[in-house]
Formats: C-alpha cells, sequence, structure tokens
C-alpha cells in the first residue's frame, strides 16, 4: 500500500522508493493518451465516460499524437488539423496536447518529448495510456514526474500484419512491469496486450467497453424517420460500423453482402449495406464494391454524429471482424435490439445477450449470408436493462471510475 504523507505518496518500484504527488483540490485531471481524436473505438468509448463524469469532481484531458510535435516550444503552437471529438472535448472543460508520431527511428527524440511534456504538466491525477504500443516509453516518464496513479488500456486483441505488427509486440513486452494499473476491455485483449501472466497479476481489471444504453433504446419513429430521409423506407438493411481497416474485414463484410443480395434479388427484394466509419481502406472497400457490382446498393455515410439513429434504420448487424478487444459497435447494436452476426475472432464477452451469433470466418461468405436469411424477421425490443445487468451501461462506469481517479481506490473499480 503506497504511504501517503503531506500531500505526497511514495510508491516502491523496483526496490526503490518514488514519489509521486497526490494533486490537491478539484477537479482532479486525467490524462488520456490517445493517438488522435478521431472516431474510432477507443476515443468513443472514453468520451461515453468523459460525458458522464461529474466534472466538478474530474476533468479529462487528451495527450494526441501528431507528426512535427515536441520538437521545441514553437511547435507546441502549430496548426492541427481538426478532428472528430476536438470541439465537444474543448467545450467539456478538456485540454489537448502533442507529442510526434513514435517512428521507431526516433525512439530517443519521442522518449525525449514524452519527458519535457511531463515535466511542464506533472499536475495530473493520472495517466491513462490507450495507446499501448508505445506505453512502456510514455508511463515511465509520467512516473518520474510525480504523476500517481500510471495506466494502461488493453482495448484490442490483435495486431497489424506485417512488421508494424511485430514491432507492436516487442514494444509491449515491458509494459506489465512499468505500468501500475492494467485495464483491459476483456481476457483476449489483456492476454494480447500485456502478455499470458496477465490475469494472474494483482495490477490486471478489466473495464468492459460501456455505453450510453439509454441513448440506443429502440425508437420506431427514429426509425421510419431515418429511413426515409435516407431512401431505403422499403429495403432490408444491413449494417456495420467501424473504421476502414484490416482488423475489420472490410473485404469479407462486401463478399457476405453481395451473397446477400443476390439472394434477395432472386426473391424480387431490394437490400442495401450501410457503412458507418472512416479510414485508410474506404477507397479500396469501393473499389471492391464497383468490382462486385454492388456499389449502387452500398451508403457509405463516413462519421456520424448521431450513430444512434442509423442503428435503429438498420434491420441487421454484420462484424466479421480479424480480431476485436471487446467492440463497444456490438454493444451498441444490443442496446438498439438488433441481431448481430459477428466473428468467432471476437471475444464472447461482447455477446451478452441472445441477439448475437458467432460465426467462423473461415467459412464461405453465402454461409454467413444464408444464415441472416433464414433468421431474418424478428420483434425489436428493448435491451436497456439487459446492456446494464451485464455491466455496460456508461453511468455506472462513470461512478466507479470517478472514486478510483480521486482517491486511488483499486477496489472501486
Amino acid at each position: 500500500m503506497d504511504k501517503v504523507y503531506a500531500g505526497e505518496a511514495f510508491v516502491v518500484t523496483n526496490k526503490k522508493e518514488v514519489k509521486r504527488r497526490i494533486p490537491v483540490g478539484k477537479p482532479v485531471r486525467v490524462l488520456h493518451v490517445l493517438g488522435g481524436l478521431g472516431l474510432g473505438g477507443a476515443e468513443s468509448r472514453i468520451m461515453d465516460l468523459y460525458r458522464c463524469m461529474d466534472r466538478e469532481k474530474v476533468q479529462f484531458d487528451f495527450l494526441v499524437h501528431q507528426d512535427g510535435a515536441g520538437q521545441g516550444r514553437e511547435q507546441e503552437q502549430m496548426v492541427r488539423c481538426p478532428e472528430f471529438y476536438d470541439e465537444e472535448v474543448k467545450s467539456l472543460g478538456g485540454n489537448i496536447y502533442l507529442l510526434p508520431k513514435f517512428k521507431v527511428y526516433n525512439y530517443f527524440a519521442y522518449k525525449k518529448a514524452a519527458r519535457r511534456f511531463f515535466k511542464e504538466h506533472s499536475r495530473f491525477c493520472a495517466v491513462q495510456g490507450h495507446m499501448t504500443s508505445t506505453a512502456a516509453i510514455y508511463l515511465p516518464e509520467a512516473g518520474k514526474a510525480g504523476i500517481r496513479i500510471l495506466a494502461a488500456h488493453a482495448r484490442s486483441a490483435g495486431v497489424d500484419k506485417g512488421i508494424k505488427g511485430t514491432l507492436t509486440r516487442i514494444l509491449r513486452i515491458p509494459l506489465l512491469r512499468r505500468a501500475d494499473y492494467c485495464f483491459a476491455c476483456s481476457e483476449e485483449a489483456g492476454e494480447s496486450v500485456f502478455g499470458k501472466k496477465w490475469k494472474n497479476s494483482a495490477k490486471a481489471k478489466i473495464i468492459p467497453n460501456a455505453v450510453d444504453a439509454q441513448k440506443f433504446v429502440y425508437q420506431e419513429d427514429v426509425r421510419i424517420k431515418t429511413r426515409e430521409e435516407l431512401g431505403i423506407s422499403d429495403c432490408y438493411v444491413l449494417g456495420h460500423v467501424g473504421r476502414f481497416h484490416y482488423a475489420k474485414n472490410h473485404e469479407f463484410l462486401l463478399e457476405i453482402f453481395a451473397a446477400f443480395r443476390d439472394r434477395m434479388n432472386r426473391e424480387g427484394k431490394r437490400t442495401v449495406l450501410m457503412l458507418l466509419g472512416e479510414g485508410a481502406g474506404m477507397e479500396a472497400s469501393k473499389q471492391q464494391a464497383q468490382r462486385l457490382d454492388i456499389d449502387k446498393d452500398i451508403l457509405f455515410m463516413g462519421n456520424q454524429k448521431e450513430v444512434w439513429k442509423y442503428y435503429q434504420a438498420m434491420d441487421y448487424f454484420v462484424f466479421p471482424s480479424r480480431f476485436e478487444g471487446l467492440p463497444g459497435t456490438v454493444v451498441e447494436a444490443q442496446a438498439a435490439g438488433l441481431r448481430c452476426m459477428i466473428s468467432d475472432r471476437i471475444t464472447r464477452e461482447a455477446g451478452f445477450s441472445s441477439l448475437v451469433h458467432y460465426e467462423d470466418i473461415a467459412l464461405p461468405a453465402r454461409d454467413w449470408a444464408e444464415y441472416i436469411m433464414r433468421n431474418m424477421f424478428y420483434e425489436r425490443k428493448n435491451m436497456c436493462q439487459t446492456v446494464k445487468d451485464a455491466g455496460f451501461d456508461v453511468g455506472e462506469q462513470a461512478k466507479r471510475m470517478e472514486r478510483f481517479y480521486m482517491t486511488g481506490e483499486w477496489e472501486s473499480i
């Protein structure tokens, strides 16, 4: 247990006593470290939590990564293209800081920039690193600056293919030793990021990817209005929410839709695929859609602020990911009362209701399509209480995390 004296906590690390300050006054400030503030899974879950926090007690700030940042004081005022959540963060009282992007060859420059940042910004009660590829570098620098709580948060159960993924795994090796707390959205995510010994560590804690359950409750009037606005009132709508990235397996998703559309066309019915999200792989998906001759039946919606409206407009949620931590979008889809067909590579913790069916992504796309055809009609229900009972309601999670940030009491989470 930490020894506390005169506003300071003393933490024993590697048999050496290190001073960690306990910030005095309210609100206490928590720094979340991310790659950026775009509309990604981790970003969305943190913002859900942020909205529910008592911000007179706890405030969030964000440290994000950008080319050219951290190379001198003049760089702190550099022009940064606004990202999806920038405006909301500022409206809620949060600050946005910059670190340079990590590119392996700039290891020492990156570490120096992190050291300088935390030396100049050391009054956080906690640093929570969601960018785990470099957390073993920046968290120790935060600790040296006296920040009391150092947490790494695993949100994915896989890595990119090729050398990038290999380097990510190598960089994560020391993380279990260097973080005070090791959070994960699922057991698979924790083991992927922190190693097989993670489950046995006293530092380990699973924190589900919680959502605002009430916001996603199925509403027939919202469904009708949204479908009318999109011109799809007479269509059966397959839906997907996620960035265009290797992990999400959009290539297979488009093949599934092509097979499903062929079956529906033979029966004289119209179907569309609604895709929400952006990312580097979007153009490749558009080209694939043209090759499959399904592009006229796909709605590329991009990022949408009122995403819950589009879940109402969908009829079936399809999510064939190659790997995930615990996808919040699958939680949102269930909260909206949608049947979900998802990859067998996704943790079983995500399928907390009877709405979810897991399927092998090694099976042909037509098998996925045929399963949806057999199960396409059902009654949408209010799933709010089911989501809460499964521990995925952000309101309850916010209360627990609030206590943790303010007191450092591990048992409160």
